[in-house]
């Protein structure tokens, strides 16, 4: 969920070092209880909180960025005939 504005969520650190995440910042990461977050903490100090499923996803895809291009895949079709070929090695 993209932030048209930015907003601030105040916690608690707890004396175990825990803290309980707003109802209204859990919302915008799309976060429910038993899902991951993941901390980053940038060189200025800042801290931003990160969906961990969504955060993996995108650097993920900005590692990947360019691969097919590289590998001479250029079209949809291309792929798909990667894929076919890949599938058939399996079988045999």
């Amino acid at each position: 969920m993209m932030l048209s504005e930015a907003f601030a969520g105040n916690a608690e650190i707890m004396d175990s070092g825990q803290i309980i995440i707003p109802q209204s910042v859990r919302a915008a990461l799309g976060v429910t209880s038993g899902d991951h977050v993941s901390f980053l903490v940038e060189e200025n100090h800042t801290v931003r909180l990160v969906n961990s499923a969504v955060y993996a996803m995108q650097t993920l895809q900005d590692e990947m960025a360019g691969e097919a291009e590289r590998t001479g895949l250029s079209s949809d079709d291309d792929v798909m005939a990667l894929v076919k070929e890949m599938r058939g090695a399996e079988q045999a």
